[in-house]
């Protein structure tokens, strides 16, 4: 069962999963100050806990490969550069307003039905790299125990599921409680690789792999490099994810709050970049000790090499090396699977007018990238993550605009960020419009239609486009299609009260996450607003036509 109405929109009830705040974690709301009672320190450690996949390794890896060793080191250094300095405002209006990345788009210039898109955009970005941290377990599971690579993605995606279902509660934990064994894991193998081959720097710096340029630097191939790097930038979403839920920022608090954003928000990429060179030294590495190039960039590959160096007997290092990538692979994937279940939500709730929670979506988000990893797609990582690139650069180029443009600059946007279906445009040309442009022509580019230089920095195109779309557009719309409309007024007779009431399904809910709703003349949560079909938005309409409307009705 989902939700059930009665009675013209009334009486809506939901099913257990739905009304489980552990269980839904407050999918498709503002995240209330009750719920969120963990310090500063365990929401960003919980948030960079989520960092740590092999994605990044297997890409620093590949790139090293294709591109030899300037193109890859440039070609990360420029990507991290862009992710953390557009990561800061999404951090920041995330933590400050305790919204996810899909509702601080629906208020940062895209409308209420505009960040569906980028909803999508933001699922596939869970999901792509979902199966490609499966396919890295399933690599692992198959050299160590034998396991055919489909039945090992099968078991790597199940695996997950029961871990995420209980979302922010259990995550939280399950970060802290392995981040220190494998921060251990993490480091003792370069350093050890460093002690025990003093000319390994050399060979990586040397590095060619099969580039045409070989460790030389090509401009081309340096812009291809850092497209393909730049697919990291939506990771900021999953940061949020976890941000949304730091405690409210005070005098007493201000200094922890701060660090805490900027380290589990734009600074998760400082480890990120650290990781992707990990990847590239190792591909170099694995090479040196006999591993073929098509392998290299195989983190199970890089971290037998890497460990053993450290022991002598092989099947220590390859024990140890397994157990550190499934343990990478767990702690990532229930992140991947956690923020895709909260889009796919946002998604449906929008388009289909129900919601059967946010447990079903994990099963959902977990499916698609299982079909991926069986049709093996780490056999054309590069393909994919360049054309990805461009509409995730997009996406967040237009974001950022708004953020740090539109609003604190041109002062045409709100100066918060407003999420509610009820005050909010179905469509917002500034950030939807701008995003649509700069995806469309990037991708053009990077078909290869304006020209080889065109084609290498697509996203770089994808990028600018977007930042400078944005705020001509908010200019020439003078910022008329932020705001629908506004009722704060229409709830002061609740002023003094901490929890609402909700007309429609009747639980209690903070006034953030209310709104009076003239359909059913009363107060109403986002969630139930969001479901509700049958009031044709007459809450956006002049006071005599919403008057007849509702009469009608």
């Amino acid at each position: 069962m989902s939700s059930v109405v009665t009675e013209g929109g009334r009486n809506r009830t939901f099913n257990k999963w739905v009304s489980n705040p552990v269980l839904e974690d407050y999918s498709l709301r503002y995240a209330p100050k009750s719920f969120r009672t963990w310090s500063e320190y365990a929401v960003a450690t919980a948030a960079l806990g989520g960092i740590a996949y092999m994605a990044d390794q297997a890409i620093g890896g590949s790139l090293a490969v294709q591109f030899g060793f300037m193109n890859a080191f440039w070609g990360i250094f420029a990507a991290a550069v862009i992710i953390f300095l557009t990561g800061i405002p999404i951090a920041y209006y995330s933590a400050r307003y305790n919204v996810d990345v899909d509702l601080l788009t629906r208020g940062a210039g895209f409308g209420y039905l505009g960040s569906t898109i980028t909803s999508v955009i933001y699922a596939s970005f869970t999901f792509i790299f979902f199966a490609l941290e499966g396919s890295i377990m399933g690599q692992a599971l198959n050299l160590y125990f034998g396991i055919p690579l489909a039945i090992g993605y099968l078991l790597g995606a199940i695996v997950i599921i029961p871990l995420v279902v209980f979302g922010m509660s259990l995550l939280s934990k399950l970060q802290m409680w392995t981040q220190p064994i494998w921060l251990i894991l993490l480091f003792t193998p370069p350093i050890a690789v460093l002690f025990g081959k003093p000319h390994a720097i050399t060979d990586w710096v040397n590095f060619g792999g099969n580039s045409p340029s070989h460790a030389g630097f090509d401009p081309l191939l340096f812009g291809t490099a850092a497209g393909i790097a730049l697919s990291l930038i939506a990771q900021i979403g999953e940061q949020a994810d976890y941000l949304r839920f730091m405690p409210d920022k005070t005098r007493a608090n201000r200094g922890k709050w701060w660090f805490a954003v900027l380290a589990a928000g734009p600074g998760w990429v400082i480890l990120g970049a650290l990781k992707q060179w990990m990847g590239s030294f190792f591909a170099s590495v694995s090479v040196a000790n006999g591993t073929s190039l098509d392998q290299a960039d195989q983190p199970i590959h890089m971290y037998v090499s890497g460990f053993s160096y450290m022991f002598s007997s092989p099947f220590v290092a390859l024990s140890i090396a397994t157990f550190f990538v499934l343990l990478s692979q767990v702690k990532i994937n229930v992140t991947n699977a956690y923020s895709g279940s909260l889009s796919w939500s946002n998604f449906f709730s929008r388009i289909l007018h129900s919601h059967p929670g946010r447990v079903v979506y994990v099963f959902f988000n977990v499916g698609i990238a299982l079909a991926l990893m069986e049709a093996n797609m780490f056999a054309v990582l590069g393909h994919i993550l360049g054309f990805y690139s461009n509409v995730a650069v997009a996406w967040i180029g237009a974001v950022t605009a708004d953020l740090v443009i539109n609003k604190p600059i041109l002062k045409l946007s709100p100066s918060y960020i407003e999420f509610k279906r009820a005050h909010l445009y179905n469509f917002n040309p500034v950030g939807f419009g701008s995003m649509m442009f700069a995806s469309v022509v990037s991708v053009i580019a990077f078909f290869g239609y304006f020209g080889a230089y065109a084609q290498s920095y697509s996203c770089f195109i994808a990028l600018g486009l977007a930042f400078v779309a944005s705020p001509i557009v908010c200019l020439i719309t003078r910022g008329k299609y932020y705001l629908a409309r506004t009722s704060e007024n229409e709830l002061r007779k609740h002023e003094h009260e901490s929890m609402i009431a909700c007309i429609s399904c009747e639980y209690e809910y903070e006034k953030k996450d209310m709104v009076y709703c003239p359909f059913h003349t009363g107060p109403i949560c986002s969630l139930c607003c969001s479901l509700e079909g049958a009031c044709h938005d007459v809450c956006k309409e002049e006071p005599a036509a919403a008057a007849a409307r509702t009469q009608a009705a």
